[in-house]
């Protein structure tokens, strides 16, 4: 533990104050909520396209990323490779589609589609796992920050939570998407100049790096075998592949960029710029774990210092030293994987730099928290208050709403952040949490989507029968043994792959059987609604 050279506190705060005056030159512009939700579509995509990319390249990535490559090894890669295809699809239907409706929130049309209960289904979905996002991106700042300065990880979260509110609140969609731009570029340069210094301080350079990788079996993508019991390099293709599709297809923090654009050619070249620059990034970030795991087994004497200090903040304070002992000892790779970088920042990087890097970090977390509670923001006012309060209130009313919605949402993710301090690892939390609540939002999306013939029944009844199922895949691992038959036999990255097929199949099957008992007439009414 060490505390930050003056010049690099300088760089920090010069960066967040930067940010801020950002929100405060585009409030003067915002003065609606067409501005504030969409930027009254005037951004180019270019700068669309940036500002996906710096919300996918999130603080999970800047420390969960190289924490999975530490304590295992490329598997993980294999989420990004899924990229493309989903992309593919997204800019294919997905783009045109919603830039017809006109809408812009992504649930509005479920309604249409299905009724009440579908919109008001998703959207709690997607408010959900934004609190998850953003509760594991808090943690992500709180986790390197704490290690270089020494503050507690809560004082950190809440500085940090409202730098990112005030900002936000004051510059609507537009301040977003343009802070992100500087964020894009920041973050990049802070993940090559952490790759340069690791090569620099290990000796042997890059071809030590290489052997000890190899020997350990750290560049694998993972078995090639069909076994979905394990995170296997299909088990990992088919979840990147379903959370890709449901963040291009149902997340609002997408579907709101595409509107952002002038139209929907250059909403598409936005998004393909994104998965250009993110399969790339995210590589990078492998490389950074790699690159670590090579420089502490040349230096294992640093291990015993961040396992001590993991076994710290896991016990209580009246644990004994044997107890401390006895954890330090057990505890393997993946268990520390998010402490390493910090380490290697208070330990190896000069006076003058750090500052930078901190500011990337910072810059990965406060851009996918401010889209997020952006995002959330129009959902509520579109999908909550204008549906159920008050369908008419008055720009006045509907931008003071928007501010309010901004702000509860970044506290409630704040308070998120808090809960899950002492969690394993940030990337399974994240990847385990998305899993459970995009699993049923993708399924009804598409249900909807391809099945022109299923009514608003037989989507409940399949959306229910998914819901059980997605239940069940989670929570049944904590069964007693004497029920274990009825344990999930399938690794928890499943989960969104299980419960959106679940229920897109049951409801074309419950269409089929239904259809076949219908009269003609009543199947052309069927497909016209």
């Amino acid at each position: 533990m060490k505390n930050l050279p003056i010049f690099d506190l300088a760089v920090i705060a010069a960066y967040l104050v930067a940010m801020v005056l950002v929100g405060v030159y585009f409030s003067r512009k915002n003065k609606n909520a067409d501005q504030f939700t969409k930027a009254s579509g005037l951004i180019p995509g270019w700068a669309t396209g940036l500002s996906i990319y710096a919300t996918f390249l999130s603080s999970n990535t800047f420390l969960g990323v190289p924490g999975k490559a530490f304590g295992g090894n490329w598997n993980s890669f294999v989420f990004s490779l899924s990229m493309p295809l989903a992309a593919y699809m997204a800019s294919r239907f997905f783009v045109p589609f919603y830039r017809q409706t006109g809408e812009i929130s992504a649930y509005t049309h479920l309604e249409h589609r299905f009724g009440p209960w579908a919109r008001t289904y998703a959207v709690v979905c997607f408010l959900l796992t934004q609190l998850a996002r953003m509760g594991s991106i808090f943690l992500g700042i709180a986790l390197s920050l704490q290690a270089l300065t020494g503050f507690s990880m809560q004082m950190i979260m809440v500085v940090m939570g409202v730098c990112i509110i005030i900002y936000t609140v004051l510059g609507g969609m537009e301040a977003v998407i343009w802070t992100e731009v500087v964020q894009a570029v920041v973050k990049t340069f802070g993940a090559l100049l952490i790759l340069y210094l690791i090569v620099q301080a290990m000796p042997g350079g890059v071809t030590s790096i290489v052997d000890i990788g190899a020997t350990h079996d750290k560049f694998s993508l993972g078995t090639f075998s069909p076994d979905f019991t394990q995170s296997s390099f299909w088990v990992v293709l088919l979840y990147g592949f379903f959370i890709n599709l449901n963040n291009f297809g149902m997340d609002q923090n997408y579907i709101q960029r595409y509107h952002t654009t002038a139209s929907a050619k250059e909403a598409s070249k936005s998004l393909w710029l994104c998965v250009w620059l993110y399969v790339p990034a995210s590589l990078l970030f492998f490389v950074i774990g790699s690159c670590l795991f090579a420089y502490y087994q040349v230096h294992p004497e640093f291990i015993d210092a961040i396992k001590q200090k993991v076994a710290l903040d896991r016990l209580p304070a009246t644990a004994s030293a044997a107890e401390v002992s006895r954890l330090v000892t057990s505890l393997q790779p993946a268990d520390y994987g998010d402490k390493v970088m910090p380490h290697f920042m208070v330990t190896n990087v000069p006076p003058g730099l750090m500052g930078l890097i901190i500011s990337a970090i910072l810059s990965a977390a406060m851009s996918t928290i401010s889209s997020g509670m952006n995002a959330s923001a129009t959902v509520f006012t579109e999908d909550i208050y204008k549906r159920y309060i008050n369908p008419n209130p008055s720009p006045k009313k509907q931008l003071a709403l928007l501010h309010l919605a901004t702000v509860v949402v970044g506290v409630m993710g704040l308070a998120a952040g808090l809960a899950m301090i002492g969690v394993k690892s940030i990337l399974d939390a994240w990847w385990t949490l998305s899993g459970i609540f995009a699993a049923g939002m993708l399924g009804l999306f598409l249900l909807g989507l391809i099945s022109r013939r299923t009514t608003s029944h037989e989507a409940l009844t399949a959306t229910a029968i998914g819901v059980l199922v997605i239940l069940w895949m989670t929570f049944s691992g904590s069964l007693p043994d004497d029920y274990g038959y009825l344990r999930n036999p399938l690794h928890s990255n499943m989960i969104i792959v299980v419960g959106t097929l679940t229920i897109f199949l049951i409801g074309i099957l419950l269409t089929k059987l239904k259809n076949g008992r219908s009269t003609p007439s009543e199947q052309t009414a069927a497909m016209a609604k």
